[in-house]
């Protein structure tokens, strides 16, 4: 009974202009059948630091955040943050 466990990023979204959905499947294999399937997911935006993520996320998220959509965030987060009560 040979269990085997694999996990890798399976998907990257861009959603909203300039979030990054990023999602991460760990399977479980029992000789070659698989046993089970379990999905995380996070968000990246362009405030983050990716430095951490693997190197096609990275790829993803310089290629989507462009100096348009950076300035777009900054100026949804300003906007936000001038709606919040003090």
């Amino acid at each position: 009974m040979a269990l085997t466990e694999t996990v890798s990023i399976d998907k990257v979204e861009v959603v909203n202009g300039w979030n990054i959905q990023v999602r991460q499947a760990t399977v479980i294999t029992k000789n070659g059948e698989q046993v089970a399937l379990t999905f995380h997911r996070w968000i990246l935006t362009p405030a983050m630091d990716i430095s951490g993520q693997e190197q096609k996320v990275q790829d993803i998220c310089n290629a989507a955040w462009t100096d348009e959509v950076k300035a777009a965030y900054e100026t949804f987060k300003t906007e936000q943050a001038s709606r919040m009560p003090v």
